[in-house]
């Protein structure tokens, strides 16, 4: 499935966040697990994932550090901060929000949650 890219770059901060609340990580790992989160919907690329990793460093929002891997080779690993946890949090209020509004909008509107290709929703 295509997302819109805009969705992408809405839903990149909360993601990228709570997947290093669940531990540190390095950035092939994160892009994996937003592959097995979403049960191979979303695929991420380097591209797509690393200004969003630059953008939570500079906000202090993660940290990074090098380490060497078993194989030898070098990875930066990052990890969430307390202020990041902090943002999380209110990143969760906001998505819950929103969320609940689309939910009531589908349900007013009796949308099905999947329509065939090429069939208009009203």
């Amino acid at each position: 499935m295509e997302f819109n890219k805009d969705l992408i770059a809405a839903s990149s901060t909360p993601i990228v966040l709570a997947i290093l609340a669940e531990g540190d990580s390095y950035g092939y790992a994160i892009i994996k697990r937003v592959q097995e989160l979403s049960g191979g919907e979303m695929e991420w690329t380097d591209g797509m994932l690393y200004p969003v990793l630059h953008r939570l460093e500079r906000l202090g929002y993660i940290k990074a550090r090098w380490e060497e891997a078993e194989s030898g080779r070098k990875r930066k690993y990052y990890r969430v901060t307390a202020r990041g946890k902090e943002q999380l949090a209110e990143e969760r209020r906001q998505w819950q929000a929103v969320d609940k509004t689309l939910k009531g909008i589908w349900k007013t509107l009796a949308v099905p949650a999947a329509l065939p290709a090429g069939v208009p929703a009203w």
